[in-house]
């Protein structure tokens, strides 16, 4: 059995099982159907929020995380401080639709920390669908996510959670 509870600084401890816990979380589209009104919507987390969690749990002074390109790929890896060592433990990421850099750093660093556990409880979450305003088309890349009235919705997790 792995010990989770590790000595840190004055005879404190941290418990890094505690970084698997549930955070905030948001719904956002990850593909819309070709053939029907519909989007697919996968659950995520901000890099912000897995960063106070870490800063929460460890200390902010305990962890790191550090860049670096590999063939070509951007990985990224945090580092926390376990019995004055460093154990590191990174991931690549890939680029999002917009701010292609920052998304792809901030999608390293994220799954970076599902190593640590971070955001880990998002793989049981089910994949919701909703609806849209159309197809996907070569015309109509991106269609809005629609209420059953056919509105717009601005906010796809207040739309969901509801």
């Amino acid at each position: 059995m792995v010990n989770y509870k590790v000595k840190i600084i004055n005879n404190k401890y941290m418990n890094l099982k505690e970084l698997t816990k549930t955070i905030p979380y948001k719904w956002r589209v990850q593909a819309f159907s070709k053939n029907k009104a519909k989007a697919q919507c996968v659950a995520y987390i901000s890099s912000r929020d897995a960063m106070d969690l870490l800063d929460e749990v460890v200390g902010a002074g305990n962890w790191q995380d550090k860049y670096e390109t590999v063939n070509g790929l951007l990985f990224c890896s945090i580092g926390i401080k376990v019995d004055n060592e460093w154990v590191w433990k990174g991931d690549t990421g890939v680029e999002s639709n917009m701010e292609k850099e920052k998304g792809h750093s901030s999608d390293a660093f994220k799954r970076a920390g599902v190593k640590w556990g971070i955001g880990r409880f998002l793989y049981s979450k089910t994949i919701k669908f909703v609806n849209t305003d159309g197809a996907k088309t070569d015309t109509h890349k991106y269609p809005n996510v629609v209420d059953n009235q056919g509105k717009k919705v601005w906010d796809i997790t207040k739309h969901i959670n509801k």
